[in-house]
């Protein structure tokens, strides 16, 4: 088994992963944005049926962590009733990149599992 050294001097880079975990981390929060970045515009029913599982009171949890972190806008509307729309913000917006990463990476990685089998 070869053995691995951690290359010195890039404290600074992983505490920028980590930084962005503590932001982007948790089972819901990749799913929410990614419904948010592919649609432009969401609704809360919206993205509540686009991430599945998710119950009402955790997706409101999660979209305020995100709009405290700037990477979400909250909008109500002057409609009856009430609607409330959300969208990335341009500082949210600059995870589009990573999410179509992970969405190349995942369906790649669902065919390597399935022809595995």
């Amino acid at each position: 088994m070869a053995d691995y050294v951690c290359v010195p001097g890039h404290k600074k880079e992983i505490m920028a992963v980590h930084d962005a975990m503590d932001v982007l981390n948790g089972k819901w929060k990749i799913s929410i944005i990614s419904s948010i970045c592919y649609y432009n515009k969401r609704r809360f029913s919206d993205i509540l049926n686009d991430v599945n599982g998710i119950s009402n009171k955790m997706l409101s949890k999660e979209l305020k962590e995100l709009e405290i972190n700037k990477l979400i806008k909250r909008t109500v509307l002057d409609t009856q009733p009430v609607t409330v729309q959300y969208n990335l913000t341009e500082y949210g917006q600059t995870l589009q990149t990573i999410i179509n990463n992970l969405a190349d990476w995942g369906m790649k990685h669902r065919q390597v599992i399935i022809d595995d089998m």
